[in-house]
């Protein structure tokens, strides 16, 4: 069974920093696409980045030049390098598998306020 675990959120004035983690286990995820979404109360999910096994990862419009994703194989995990957080960056980010799109983690909780 996979399971992601996400980490890394909290609460951050604008034009602040964050990077977010993504733990996974029970698969071995570097010969898969990893994905980071993010939903916004009453809003659908929202693909942010996509990394693929190997070179530049994909990154959504509204957040390119700000975010960056990167993974470590050797650690199991994917991260989310997030600058220049404006408030309405705000929101649950979820790492995901495209290859188990049913599987989602918690999710980890960004506010971007002053």
């Amino acid at each position: 069974q996979v399971q992601f675990v996400e980490s890394g959120g909290g609460l951050v004035q604008p034009g602040g920093s964050l990077r977010l983690s993504c733990a996974v286990s029970g698969i071995n995820i570097s010969t898969y696409v990893m994905s980071w979404y993010r939903q916004s109360p009453g809003k659908q999910r929202e693909w942010v980045a996509g990394i693929p096994r190997a070179g530049t990862p994909s990154i959504a419009g509204p957040v390119f030049g700000r975010f960056w994703a990167s993974r470590d194989n050797a650690k199991n995990t994917v991260y989310l390098q997030m600058t220049s957080l404006k408030p309405e960056d705000t929101a649950a980010y979820y790492c995901n598998m495209p290859a188990r799109p049913d599987s989602w983690g918690q999710g980890t909780q960004v506010t971007i306020s002053s």
